[in-house]
């Protein structure tokens, strides 16, 4: 009831704040429940837009890309056989799958990064590990990049590759395809300049063969690398002190990696040079007539097509050879070459 003061004002007893929330509440609960709703919209459209596809780029970040072995094969004056047998890592905690791409694969420290082989990669999973095998006919679309590429391979102790591409995830339990990048940057050895290639069984004949050949041997060359690489016919510049002496040829290169790819090796070449040089010192005493030749690459072919991207790339190289030319010219000339005397050119 109300009350009078002294001033005779009357007083209204005010309702508890408590009743009147209360009351508000039940008057425009449906604005409340849209509100909710919308709230909740926007968590799960966030998750679903945001979160899930930044956590599944991270996983994808985070997985590990290994590279067992790289095999190039039936090589071609424009294109190429190259099978890529892979694994790749995560920690397995996703549950998705990755679909299949189109990658580009290029020098990562050669700017532009211009692609020398595109690849096209299956779908995978995103299981802990996950073996990852492409086998494929390639188009040379790039010569200038490929064969930048089999240089700083033939030469470099390491090279690093990187794979990059476009791809979507799919999480389990989510229709909806999440775009991701894939990139991965691998350290894999090069051929080092073939260090430690050997020739040995050497042989000099006075007379040409058939083909125009007066000197044999067999040449082991070791492939520090993972490649196999179908390299075919190779025609190499030879130089004796820093002048061309003759040619020498490889045929059918296939080389593994390891130590032991030995192959038959044949050449044609200059004698007086070869003789003069037996006849002076280091050679007719100190090396036993073992001579340092270097070798160029000039020229590969493979089922009768020119290969660029080789022929460029071993010419780019040059490697000297320890070669023992004193056993076979001794017996052919039925006793070692002996030291020439000052001033003389040299001889038997």
């Amino acid at each position: 009831m109300s009350e009078l003061d002294k001033s005779g004002v009357t007083q209204v007893e005010k309702a508890p704040r408590k009743r009147g929330c209360v009351g508000h509440c039940l008057k425009f609960w449906w604005a409340y429940l849209i509100g909710t709703v919308l709230v909740i919209v926007l968590l799960v459209c966030l998750i679903l837009l945001v979160a899930v596809p930044k956590i599944a780029q991270g996983k994808l970040d985070d997985a590990e890309l290994t590279i067992q072995g790289i095999v190039i094969s039936r090589t071609e004056s424009n294109s190429l056989d190259m099978a890529i047998n892979s694994t790749i890592t995560t920690d397995g905690k996703v549950h998705a799958n990755i679909d299949g791409f189109t990658g580009v694969m290029y020098l990562e420290d050669l700017e532009p990064h211009t692609p020398f082989a595109s690849i096209n990669f299956p779908a995978t999973t995103a299981d802990a590990l996950q073996t990852v095998n492409v086998s494929q006919r390639l188009e040379i679309s790039d010569m200038k990049a490929l064969t930048t590429f089999n240089t700083w391979l033939l030469t470099k102790d390491e090279v690093r590759i990187t794979t990059y591409g476009e791809t979507h995830v799919r999480v389990k339990g989510i229709a909806r395809a999440y775009p991701v990048t894939f990139k991965k940057t691998i350290t894999t050895p090069g051929l080092r300049g073939f260090e430690g290639t050997t020739v040995s069984n050497t042989t000099i004949t006075l007379e040409a063969d058939d083909r125009g050949n007066n000197f044999k041997g067999l040449t082991n060359i070791p492939n520090h690398s993972v490649f196999t690489l179908d390299i075919g016919n190779a025609t190499f510049n030879n130089y004796l002190d820093g002048k061309l002496v003759g040619t020498v040829f490889i045929d059918n290169i296939i080389l593994y990696p390891g130590e032991n790819n030995t192959f038959p090796m044949r050449a044609t070449i200059e004698q007086i040079p070869v003789l003069t040089a037996l006849g002076q010192k280091p050679y007719c005493d100190e090396t036993k007539g073992v001579v340092p030749f270097q070798i160029s690459g000039k020229e590969v072919t493979n089922f009768g097509q020119s290969l660029s991207y080789f022929a460029d790339a071993l010419a780019s190289h040059n490697q000297t050879l320890l070669i023992d030319v004193g056993t076979p010219v001794s017996k052919l000339l039925g006793g070692p070459v002996k030291c020439a005397a000052a001033g003389s050119t040299g001889g038997h």
